[in-house]
């Protein structure tokens, strides 16, 4: 389904885009915050219940309720919500295990994997270009995970276990990208986003038993905070997408890496480490290959509507 613009304003859209990732980034510096006692199944259901009045009064000011909120098919949002609550469960123990700038350098694996995974699902052919990519991406994927994996007892380091989770969580999300471009097909943005969060609040819910606690008012206050906040960066990254194609917006993604060291050393004292920055910057020179090349066949397939060939 293409994006219907109001009007193309790219200085208005990469503000937009600009915002909403420096939220997440807050988003995620609350969860680590407070991820030494609330466990990452509660913070999952305070960033997934509290982000929902904000969608809900998104729509209702755009007039798009009830209509925007139909599913056209909800096993589908069921399969994006188990997936996604699954990725938002194993990024939350990361952030508890592991120094913010690190998790968010390992996230930009995704467009690694959501090639990979394209081809093996969606069945679509990759070709040098992006196998190039691939290949410098996990490189530096390799480089950034090697100090956690130094030995037999690694895997009993909490440092390497939040690696993992990450890394693993980092898949999971592009699982659910691939599974997105087949849903937006039939569904409505808003409708993909509210069921998310109604689906992972009922799913974290079900953690409960395994340790959730009572926090006192200050976490309180900054894990419903930190729900309002992804729910408000949710609404700025899609409407990003009213005023420029995501082509184009897409590796504004990146600057996560600079709000993150920054606001990982003001506020944890954390120094990022040369073997995360040359692995980081091979994942993401990896990572804007596979965009630049995804705009590329974009612009072809604009050219030649019916041309039946692939050049991936």
């Amino acid at each position: 389904m293409a994006h219907n613009f109001t009007s193309h304003q790219p200085g208005l859209a990469v503000g937009l885009k600009l915002i909403a990732v420096f939220l997440f980034v807050i988003m995620s510096s609350i969860i680590k915050y407070t991820a030494d006692t609330v466990p990452p199944g509660q913070a999952v259901f305070f960033r997934a219940f509290f982000a929902i009045p904000i969608i809900l009064i998104w729509l209702a000011v755009r007039h798009e309720l009830p209509y925007g909120l139909r599913p056209s098919k909800m096993s589908n949002h069921v399969l994006r919500g188990v997936l996604g609550t699954t990725a938002m469960g194993l990024t939350f123990t990361g952030l508890g295990l592991l120094p913010l700038p690190e998790v968010t350098a390992i996230g930009f694996t995704a467009p690694i994997f959501t090639v990979l995974l394209a081809a093996i699902l969606l069945g679509e052919r990759i070709r040098v270009v992006r196998i190039t990519a691939v290949f410098i991406g996990l490189v530096g994927v390799l480089i950034m995970l090697w100090p956690r994996l130094n030995g037999i007892g690694a895997l009993a380091d909490g440092a390497t276990l939040g690696a993992l989770a990450v890394l693993l969580a980092t898949f999971m999300r592009s699982l659910v990208h691939i599974h997105v471009r087949r849903m937006v097909a039939s569904e409505h943005t808003a409708a993909i986003v509210f069921y998310f969060c109604i689906i992972a609040s009922f799913l974290s819910l079900l953690t409960s038993p395994f340790g959730w606690v009572i926090p006192n008012l200050q976490t309180a206050g900054l894990l419903i905070g930190a729900g309002f906040i992804g729910g408000v960066a949710q609404i700025l990254i899609t409407s990003s997408y009213r005023f420029a194609g995501a082509s184009m917006l897409a590796p504004y993604d990146y600057s996560s890496i600079i709000f993150a060291v920054l606001i990982g050393y003001v506020w944890f004292a954390e120094y990022p480490t040369m073997m995360m920055i040359s692995g980081a910057t091979l994942v993401m020179v990896g990572g804007a290959v596979v965009l630049w090349r995804e705009h590329q066949l974009q612009r072809i397939s604009s050219m030649v509507p019916h041309d039946s060939g692939d050049s991936r």
